[in-house]
């Protein structure tokens, strides 16, 4: 709307300035003169204020009913009273040169194009719900006594049993009552890990069964599914963030009392004066020159530049609010999986039993994976394949079974090669050798996976799967520790994992076993001890969160919620840019806070100049000269805004040195 407001305003303000004669008497030159020229102006002027002033005066409207004024009633009540101002000359009403028609187009404007600029920078809070619901499946495959049915989900009761196929989302909550299954829960739990389950077991709505087909007894659908109740949280959590006041509108409700104020002084003090022509033309102009351009652009112009220089760093602000908060933030609270961490399986350490060699056995247990399509297997053969000893072994498998839960069997090199966990050594009867005991007791400890590696009924060895640290997270946390911003880390992990991973990185404060539900909460809990808080995520489990933050940061791999529920989304995975995000801050901070000293001290000395203060003296400022003035300042603000572009934001400035 702004926009083609903006376009359509600016077009027919172009004539209505070329034929302002109060503007030709300050430029310096003729306006063009022939029959029915001196309409034009009051004409499109008329147009402009109803057309492209109409935002502004139903703004103002608003905020006077509310009675909360801010920049809409500022702007209304500027180009309100140079339109009835400019009317009374057009027509000659008195002897008054009050020829403010240029005056109000450019007002209007040049606030349409701030406002335009700023909405630009706005998130939308739909989004975020709008992308909850697209993890629904819009069909469901409904077992009936006649076979499989497929039906919509929104017909689906509670008690249905619905089959849920390998690679497809779970319809609606419900429990397993057919089958065993890995189940990927990323997309509620943020964790990478697939998790297993079976009869009796609860699943939910959005998940993805990855490697079998089960049959589920829905126990929960619509308004009371676990995504529902995190749409609800996301929708909760960002109402209440909506309520904060811009910095633009304090400034501009001081400015409206200033304004309204210096109008009334001025009109009594030249009535009482014996002056009531003056008092109209003083009143007028001091109304008129108090809504400065400069105000309508201090904050977008920055916004807008910021923004700019944001994307350009990999950093996209979909809040002004959170660009405003974020120099504020006591607390960045990060998200384990996928944010500190890769969000995927990596072997991290082998161990062998006898004379074998680490790479091979890490050969003959890639070859055995080969044909698995896990994650687990497929982070086995990727360090495998990275590892040059390893790959001179050559080794090839065949005769490939996967045995659900416990591990893979294949024949590699005329052996048989069985690769699984805890359950696989149960049920071949064998344990783990002395040798290697010790390691694997720290590995568990720790909370690692561990998979062994059995050759001909013998273990030969084990891998150490865990969620490996980004090389960056170390020189995030200490580059923001360094500044006084503590970090804390949140994760749905066991203690023992989020312990291994805090210490790694020197974390102030962890948050272990925190349920999908409850992350939510873990922010308020922090907000309660008067901490702000950046979290920073990348799941749906985390929108709730990221909403409830003062300032949300989605990682730009993660989900398409996390990323609509956040003020700020990175659209790389380096959490460094949190450090940019904080220098952009600060740095933009400055800018504001610099553009409204330029816009509001204009009217500081302009408008008490204008109400005559000096008129004892002999000076008194004319509208046009007071428009002058005006003009000044909004360039003064366009150029300081301009020297953001000199900030680097890149992330390789902060490192571990």
């Amino acid at each position: 709307m702004f926009k083609n407001k903006f376009w359509l305003s600016l077009v027919m303000a172009v004539p209505v300035v070329l034929f302002s004669h109060m503007f030709a008497t300050i430029v310096g030159y003729t306006p063009p003169d022939f029959p029915g020229a001196m309409w034009i102006s009051p004409i499109l002027g008329t147009i402009i204020f109803f057309y492209g002033g109409a935002p502004f005066l139903k703004g103002g409207m608003a905020e006077l009913k509310t009675r909360q004024p801010g920049m809409m009633l500022l702007i209304a009540m500027a180009i309100s009273v140079a339109f009835i101002a400019s009317w009374v000359t057009t027509l000659g009403i008195g002897d008054f040169n009050l020829d403010f028609w240029w005056e109000l187009a450019l007002l209007v404007v040049i606030m349409l194009l701030g406002h335009w600029m700023e909405m630009r920078a706005l998130g939308s809070a739909a989004g975020a719900l709008d992308a909850l619901a697209a993890l629904l499946p819009d069909e469901a495959d409904k077992v009936t006594d006649a076979g499989v049915e497929t039906v919509s989900v929104s017909s689906l009761a509670t008690g249905d049993v619905v089959l849920v196929r390998s690679g497809a989302r779970v319809p609606a909550d419900g429990e397993i009552v057919e089958g065993v299954a890995e189940f990927d829960e990323a997309m509620i739990t943020g964790e990478s890990r697939t998790v297993q389950r079976t009869i009796g077991e609860v699943v939910v709505a959005g998940t993805v069964a990855t490697d079998n087909a089960v049959r589920v007894r829905v126990t929960a659908v619509g308004a009371d599914t676990t995504l529902a109740g995190i749409q609800r949280l996301v929708a909760e959590a960002q109402a209440s963030s909506s309520k904060a006041q811009a910095l633009a509108d304090r400034a501009a409700a001081l400015l409206f009392y200033f304004a309204l104020g210096a109008g009334i002084l001025t009109f009594i003090a030249w009535i009482l004066l014996g002056s009531p022509d003056d008092a109209i033309i003083r009143t007028v102009t001091v109304l008129v020159i108090a809504c400065p351009h400069a105000l309508g652009l201090a904050i977008p112009l920055v916004i807008a530049i910021s923004t700019e220089r944001a994307a350009k760093a990999g950093v996209l602000i979909k809040n002004r609010m959170a660009l405003e908060r974020m120099r504020t933030v006591d607390i960045v609270l990060f998200d384990k999986t996928g944010t500190l961490t890769e969000g995927r399986h990596a072997v991290t350490a082998t161990v062998t039993s006898g004379a074998m060699a680490d790479a091979q056995m890490l050969a003959l247990a890639a070859a055995a994976e080969s044909d698995s399509e896990h994650p687990v297997a497929r982070a086995i053969v990727t360090a495998a394949m990275d590892t040059p000893e390893a790959l001179a072994f050559g080794y090839r498998g065949s005769d490939f079974s996967s045995m659900t839960g416990r591990g893979v069997r294949a024949t590699v090199d005329g052996s048989e090669v069985i690769v699984g966990g805890p359950n696989m050594l149960k049920e071949l009867q064998v344990e783990t050798p002395s040798d290697m005991s010790a390691t694997v007791q720290e590995w568990v400890g720790r909370g690692a996976s561990v998979l062994h590696v059995v050759r001909d009924g013998a273990v030969i060895g084990a891998v150490r799967l865990e969620d490996r640290v980004r090389d960056e997270s170390r020189a995030a946390v200490k580059a923001l520790q360094d500044r006084g911003v503590k970090v804390a880390m949140i994760t749905g992990d066991a203690r023992q994992v989020a312990d291994a991973v805090g210490t790694e990185l020197g974390i102030d404060e962890v948050f272990a076993d925190v349920l999908p539900q409850d992350k939510d909460s873990k922010v308020a809990e922090l907000q309660a001890r008067g901490l702000k808080v950046a979290m920073v995520g990348d799941g749906v489990n985390d929108a709730p969160a990221l909403a409830r933050a003062e300032v949300g940061i989605a990682i730009g791999a993660g989900t398409d919620v996390a990323m609509e529920s956040a003020g700020v989304v990175l659209a790389g995975n380096d959490p460094r840019s949190v450090l940019a995000m904080i220098d952009l801050s600060r740095a933009s901070y400055r800018k504001m806070i610099q553009n409204l000293v330029w816009a509001t001290g204009y009217n500081l000395i302009a408008v008490p100049l204008a109400a005559g203060v000096l008129a004892f003296a002999g000076f008194v400022l004319s509208p046009a000269a007071g428009a002058v003035l005006m003009s000044v300042s909004t360039i003064v603000v366009a150029l300081n805004a301009q020297l953001l572009r000199r900030i680097d934001l890149s992330p390789e400035r902060f490192t571990t040195t």
